[in-house]
C-alpha cells in the first residue's frame, strides 16, 4: 500500500528548493556584471527580469514553506530532481530573451543541456550572441558540473540531513566527513583549476592572434566547459574555430582532468600521488580510451581517413577522448561522423560514450567505477568456477583504499548499467521513429543520456519538438543517474494514487 505523503513532506520540499531557487538568481548576477562591463543594456535587463524572476519564486517558497524539520532521504532526492528542473525554466529566461532562439522549448533544451554539461545546443547565430549571455551559457555549465546541489550546500544550506541532497545529484561518494565540507573542497579545487586554464588558454589565444580581452573570455569560457566535460563553446564552429594544436593539446588535459573523481584529487592534493596508478577507475578508463581509439583508428585507417599521424592525433583521436570523457567538443563538423567516418569508427566513438568518465566527478555515462566492478565480478566468478572443492574466492579491488568486492557492490553497479543500456535504446528508438538511421539515432541518444554533447548532426532547431524533449529527459536521467528522477516520480504517483 502506498502513503499519501503529508503537508510536512511538501513544506519541506518547497522550503529547500526555495533555497536552491534564490540561488539561483543570485547566479545571474555574474552575468549581469558582465552586461554592464560591456555596456550590453539590453543584456543587463534579460538578467534583471530573470533575477527577478527567480528570487521572488524563491523568497516565496521559504516564506510561505517556511521549516525547521529536517531533510530526510526522500525529501533530498526529490529536492534534487526538482532543482534541476526549475533551474532549467528560470535559467532559460534571460536567454530566450536574447533572442536567439526560436522558441521557449529551445532554450530550455539549451539550459538543461548546459546544467546536465551535456553541449548539445539549439542556439541560433551563436557567433553573434552578447558576451553577458555567452557567460550565462558556460557559467550554467560549470554550475552544473559541480552540481546546483553542491553550489547550495556551499553557500545557502547549512541545515542536517542535507546529505541526501548530495546524494540526490548523482554524487555517492563524501570526500571528507561532513558533505558541507566536501562541498566547498570541490568548489577550492574547481576555481584554482578555473585560474590556472584560463590563463594558459588566454596565452595561447593571444599567440594565435585574439585580442588580449577576447582571448580571456574565449579562454574562461572554454575552461568552464572543458572542465566540466560539457562542450558549449562561444564560436558555432566549436573547437575547429581556434585551428590551433596547443588549444587542442590543453583543452584535452583539461576534459579529462575534469572526468576525474574528485575524491582522486583529494588524495593527489593531500600528497597520495601513487594512488593515480593502483585506483580501479584510472586503469579502467585507461583501458577502455586505448581499446576504444585503437578500434576508432582501424575503422579511419580503412577508409583512408586521416591518413597522417597529425591529423589522425588533431581529427580521430581528438573526438574519441571528447566521447570517452564526456566533453563534447569537436574539431569536426557533426555530419563528418556519418559521411566520412564509417561504422566502426562511430560504433567504437558511441561506445567510448556510452562508458563516460569517473564516478564523483563531472563526466557523464556509466562511469569507469562501474565498469571495473562488474569486470572484478566477471573474473571472481571465473576463479570459483575453477576452485575446487569448497574454496572462498576473495576478490578485492582498490578505489582511494582496498576494498572487499561485495555483493552489494555488483548490484548497484548492476542496476544503474542496466538503468543507462534502457535509456540508450529507447532514446534511439524513439531517434528511429522520427527516421533516423539506427546507427545515428544511438549516437544522439547516448550523447544525450551520457552527457556528452556531440551531434551527428540530428540536433538542431528544426528537429521536431517530441525529440527536443526526449533528450532533455535523458539528459535529466543522465545527470542525476537515475535514482533521484525515479524517488521523484514514486513522489507524484503517490500523491495521486496513495493512502492516507
Amino acid at each position: 500500500m502506498i502513503l499519501r505523503p503529508r503537508y510536512n513532506d511538501i513544506k519541506i520540499i518547497c522550503y529547500y528548493l526555495g533555497k536552491v531557487i534564490i540561488g539561483i538568481g543570485l547566479l545571474m548576477l555574474v552575468p549581469l556584471l558582465v552586461s554592464l562591463v560591456f555596456k550590453e543594456w539590453d543584456a543587463a535587463f534579460d538578467f534583471l527580469i530573470g533575477m527577478m524572476a527567480s528570487l521572488s519564486f524563491g523568497f516565496f517558497f521559504v516564506r510561505v514553506f517556511y521549516t525547521k524539520e529536517e531533510l530526510g532521504w526522500m525529501h533530498g532526492m526529490i529536492v534534487a530532481a526538482l532543482s534541476w528542473l526549475v533551474a532549467t525554466f528560470l535559467s532559460a529566461i534571460p536567454l530566450y530573451l536574447s533572442g536567439h532562439f526560436l522558441t521557449f522549448l529551445d532554450t530550455c533544451f539549451d539550459t538543461m543541456s548546459g546544467f546536465a554539461t551535456t553541449g548539445l545546443t539549439l542556439i541560433g547565430d551563436l557567433d553573434h550572441l552578447a558576451n553577458s549571455h555567452n557567460m550565462w551559457r558556460h557559467f550554467i555549465m560549470f554550475i552544473g558540473g559541480q552540481g546546483i546541489i553542491v553550489v547550495a550546500l556551499t553557500f545557502l544550506i547549512k541545515a542536517s540531513g542535507t546529505f541526501t541532497m548530495y546524494v540526490g545529484e548523482a554524487r555517492e561518494e563524501k570526500i571528507l566527513p561532513n558533505v558541507i565540507h566536501t562541498a566547498r573542497f570541490i568548489w577550492t579545487v574547481s576555481l584554482v583549476y578555473l585560474g590556472v586554464g584560463t590563463a594558459a588558454l588566454t596565452i595561447i589565444g593571444v599567440y594565435e592572434g585574439l585580442p588580449v580581452v577576447r582571448a580571456f573570455l574565449h579562454g574562461m569560457w572554454i575552461f568552464m566547459s572543458a572542465w566540466d566535460t560539457g562542450g558549449f563553446a562561444p564560436q558555432s564552429q566549436n573547437i575547429l574555430y581556434y585551428h590551433s594544436i596547443a588549444f587542442e593539446i590543453i583543452t584535452i588535459s583539461l576534459m579529462t582532468l575534469g572526468a576525474l573523481n574528485f575524491k582522486l584529487h583529494y588524495a593527489v592534493w593531500t600528497g597520495n600521488k601513487k594512488e593515480i596508478f593502483k585506483n580501479i577507475e584510472v586503469v579502467t578508463i585507461l583501458i577502455t580510451i586505448l581499446t576504444t581509439f585503437s578500434l576508432c583508428a582501424v575503422g579511419l585507417s580503412r577508409l583512408g581517413v586521416y591518413p597522417e599521424a597529425v591529423s589522425l592525433f588533431r581529427k580521430g583521436f581528438y573526438q574519441l577522448i571528447s566521447a570517452h570523457v564526456g566533453a563534447g567538443y569537436s574539431t569536426i563538423y557533426g555530419r563528418q561522423f556519418v559521411l566520412e567516418w564509417g561504422g566502426l569508427a562511430m560504433a567504437t566513438t558511441i561506445i567510448a560514450m556510452a562508458l563516460g568518465g569517473c564516478a564523483c566527478s563531472t563526466a557523464g555515462g556509466i562511469k569507469a567505477l562501474r565498469i571495473g566492478i562488474m569486470f572484478k565480478a566477471l573474473r571472481q566468478d571465473i576463479k570459483k568456477i575453477m576452485t575446487p572443492g569448497d574454496g572462498v574466492v576473495v576478490q578485492t579491488f582498490h578505489h582511494i583504499k582496498d576494498m572487499v568486492l561485495e555483493n552489494k557492490h555488483v548490484r548497484v553497479a548492476a542496476t544503474i548499467i542496466l538503468c543507462y543500456l534502457l535509456v540508450y535504446f529507447g532514446g534511439a528508438v524513439i531517434g528511429m521513429l522520427f527516421g533516423y538511421s539506427p546507427i545515428e539515432a544511438l549516437f544522439e541518444s547516448v550523447s544525450a543520456t551520457a552527457n556528452v554533447g556531440l551531434s551527428c548532426g540530428i540536433t538542431q532547431a528544426s528537429m521536431p519538438n517530441l525529440l527536443k524533449l526526449t533528450y532533455m529527459v535523458q539528459m535529466w536521467l543522465g545527470r542525476l543517474e537515475f535514482i533521484s528522477v525515479f524517488a521523484f516520480i514514486g513522489f507524484i504517483v503517490a500523491l495521486v494514487k496513495g493512502r492516507k
